[in-house]
């Protein structure tokens, strides 16, 4: 089975920066949807930002559009979140997510949509 690893994460201030790193293992080096996603205490997992890796078509979400930066990294396997000027709502469990290649996504993406997940890291905003 494909495994999904993430790294990074971690604690800041508000305003500050932090950066998610993904590397998915046993998934072919195709176009796929991969992101991230997070979850509050109580709240359901919701898109942050994906990537359509190898197109290039970005997904964000109201809260994060113009703060958080979403990417594919060397190869199509790997996706990177840039997140800044941070708020404490961004705080979170925060989990990479990839699609099957050949998925297609319309509107916002859903965590039904993704077949594949990592075990979550933690973000911490402190005021």
């Amino acid at each position: 089975l494909p495994e999904m690893v993430e790294s990074g994460g971690g604690s800041a201030e508000a305003g500050g920066s932090l950066s998610l790193s993904c590397r998915a293992s046993g998934l072919s080096n195709d176009d796929r949807y991969m992101g991230w996603f997070r979850q509050g205490p109580g709240n359901s997992r919701e898109a942050v930002a994906v990537v359509l890796t190898g197109v290039g078509t970005t997904y964000y979400s109201i809260a994060t559009k113009g703060r958080f930066a979403v990417s594919q990294g060397d190869r199509k396997t790997i996706v990177n979140l840039q997140m800044s000027n941070l708020r404490p709502e961004d705080s979170g469990i925060y989990y990479c997510a990839a699609a099957r290649r050949g998925r297609e996504i319309h509107g916002r993406p859903q965590a039904p949509d993704f077949d594949w997940w990592g075990q979550g890291t933690q973000v911490t905003v402190s005021q």
